[in-house]
């Protein structure tokens, strides 16, 4: 009787920590979840197909702006390149008191290049827009964050910090 009951409890401890042992730690799936973010992030870089959102212009030379409250991206396809970004900072000639909209533009990108870096990607483009030349620095860790740095031929450099995701499906009409 004594040995029946010792096989069973030692049956019992056996499937209970078998059953333990089958479930993923919070660490296990912290880690798998980073891993799967860096593939996507991959995917997008190498498909040259993203959008960068900003959270933080940086200008040159003033403090750091909040854009919580300013609809602003930049738009990264094959082809073309599309700003729509706030400005801050100063400007140089070509920009009118009062006529100064931003770094608005888009254009075919000329030379539009991508590397993997030991620790992010790093995406350099230059865009011809209006009466200026724009080059675009984009800097992305494996997670998705991201700096920006827009230098222009008429205005001083600034820089945003913000994040990479993926662009949004056109919705269809019903």
């Amino acid at each position: 009787m004594k040995t029946k009951i010792t096989i069973s409890a030692i049956l019992f401890f056996v499937l209970i920590f078998n059953g333990f042992s089958q479930e993923k730690s919070k660490k296990q799936i912290k880690e798998e979840r980073k891993i799967e973010q860096q593939k996507q992030i991959e995917a997008m870089i190498n498909a040259k197909e993203f959008v960068f959102v900003g959270r933080t212009a940086l200008p040159t030379g003033y403090n750091s702006v909040n854009l919580a409250t300013n609809p602003n991206y930049v738009k990264f396809h094959p082809e073309m390149i599309e700003s729509y970004m706030p400005y801050f900072g100063r400007a140089y000639s070509g920009v009118g008191y009062g006529g100064d909209q931003g770094l608005k533009f888009e254009g075919k990108p000329e030379p539009y290049t991508f590397k993997k870096e030991k620790k992010n990607f790093q995406v350099e483009a230059k865009v011809k827009g209006g009466n200026d030349l724009f080059t675009i620095s984009l800097y992305v860790g494996f997670e998705g964050d991201a700096t920006l740095t827009i230098a222009s031929n008429n205005r001083s450099s600034i820089s945003y910090q913000g994040e990479i995701s993926a662009p949004e499906e056109p919705k269809e009409k019903k």
